[in-house]
């Protein structure tokens, strides 16, 4: 069959692309597809946190300069009124709540993150504004543990249910009438004038081309050199509000921690608990195994940060457990391009926090293939240079040996004890390289 936009992909972004594709011209042909079901991969299995860039100020002033950092995290506060005027024009229930973010401390080592994010958000001049610092009493009046010191409170943030936000976009994409192949694997992509799409029930021509799929995309020659996977795992417990009374929290903020293999957390409108844990397995060569979805030290380590940093909640029970794969670029941002000398575009590297972003990714794919030079394409998400990673085995190997370094350092001193210098020393090599992911 023939198309004039082909998307390969039916998560967030491969959905957002398409129906932002359809709002800006009536009469283009789109084509969606997807090897599993849209929402199958992490669209579907995420913590459901959505929010833009205001916590990642910090980094992104060091990215890309204090002018670009503001014009970015400004851009990602339309995300959350995006996603609110879909769902009601559409009357969708993701179980969207607004009750905002609150990035805590739960450890002195954790200190230094948080006062640097602190740091910028003053010299930007949104503190108190965008960024609101907490002491441990106005943190205890939000959730009581005696683990967290300190916090700051992002108020632009909501949760989901990412599986319902999957299933809404699905069901807007065809109300559009967008054409949606699902179980239908892309096996070959040849660019050309048009680009062929081979797959395993036939072929597509398409005049441009999407290329959404995140997380299997860390083997496709164009990007492969920026983007590796990492697994993340969470559990979820049985319904305990009277639990959450108990430890007051029951305004349904969002929660983090600090450290570089991120505790996330959230409730549900049952009285349920999600955490999570970004301390996954790392890939190989871009493929994405049964490590990433089943790997019970993984889903250990999920629990084990429930009942350290909630303990008021040691009497809940986990039913369920999960994992997927996220992919994560060099720099710990997406980012979006078009393959030189053809009409392929496509955008990754979300490093765990695509909820929200894949609606701005949405906006910017649909600019490229439209050929638009507009405010989405001046983001720094399209034109800042995204560095390399180290080749393989070397990404594998050594990746491995700093993951395994930064999460025994981070587990010694959430406990109050010293890591070893070894330990030290190898979660310190990213950084002593020049190289930004893997850094603490």
């Amino acid at each position: 069959m023939d198309a004039d936009v082909a998307i390969v992909g039916g998560g967030y972004t491969g959905l957002w692309t398409a129906l932002a594709l359809r709002e800006r011209d009536a009469s283009l042909r789109i084509a969606l597809l997807e090897a599993e079901i849209c929402g199958w991969g992490p669209s579907g299995r995420n913590g459901g946190f959505v929010h833009g860039f205001w916590t990642q100020l910090a980094s992104l002033r060091e990215l890309v300069g204090d002018g670009a950092a503001l014009e970015l995290a400004r851009a990602g506060s339309r995300i959350l009124p995006g996603i609110r005027a879909f769902v009601e024009q559409r009357g969708e229930d993701v179980w969207l709540t607004e009750r905002g973010y609150l990035k805590v401390s739960a450890a002195p080592f954790q200190d230094a993150a948080l006062e640097r994010a602190e740091a910028a958000a003053r010299a930007l001049g949104v503190l108190g504004d965008r960024v609101v610092p907490l002491s441990e009493a106005e943190v205890a009046k939000r959730v009581r543990s005696p683990r967290f010191r300190r916090a700051l409170f992002f108020p632009e943030c909501a949760t989901v249910q990412p599986a319902r936000l999957a299933r809404a976009l699905r069901r807007a994409a065809l109300g559009e009438g967008i054409a949606l192949h699902e179980r239908t694997r892309v096996t070959r992509i040849r660019a050309g004038s048009p680009t062929l799409l081979e797959t395993s029930a036939g072929s597509l021509r398409a005049a441009e081309v999407v290329v959404a799929t995140n997380a299997w995309m860390t083997g496709w020659k164009p990007v492969r050199s920026r983007l590796t996977n990492f697994g993340s795992y969470a559990v979820l417990t049985e319904p305990v509000p009277h639990l959450l009374e108990q430890i007051g929290w029951t305004g349904g903020e969002a929660i983090a921690d600090w450290r570089m293999f991120v505790h996330y957390f959230r409730t549900t409108p049952d009285g349920r608990v999600l955490m999570g844990s970004g301390s996954g397995p790392i890939g190989h060569g871009g493929s994405v195994d049964a490590r990433f979805t089943a790997d019970g030290p993984s889903a250990g380590r999920a629990e084990l940060g429930l009942r350290k940093l909630l303990p008021g909640l040691a009497a809940a029970r986990v039913t369920h457990a999960w994992g997927g794969p996220i992919d994560v670029s060099a720099d710990h941002q997406p980012f979006f391009a078009t393959v030189p000398g053809t009409r392929i575009h496509y955008g990754a590297g979300y490093s765990g926090h695509g909820v929200g972003p894949a609606w701005i990714g949405g906006q910017v794919l649909a600019s490229l293939v439209t050929g638009a030079d507009d405010e989405w394409t001046s983001l720094p998400l399209v034109t800042r240079r995204v560095p390399g990673l180290p080749p393989e085995p070397l990404r594998r190997v050594g990746g491995g040996a700093v993951r395994a370094a930064i999460l025994a350092c981070e587990e010694r001193e959430e406990d109050g004890l010293p890591a070893s210098q070894l330990a030290r020393l190898v979660a310190r090599a990213p950084a002593l390289l020049g190289m930004q992911i893997g850094t603490r």
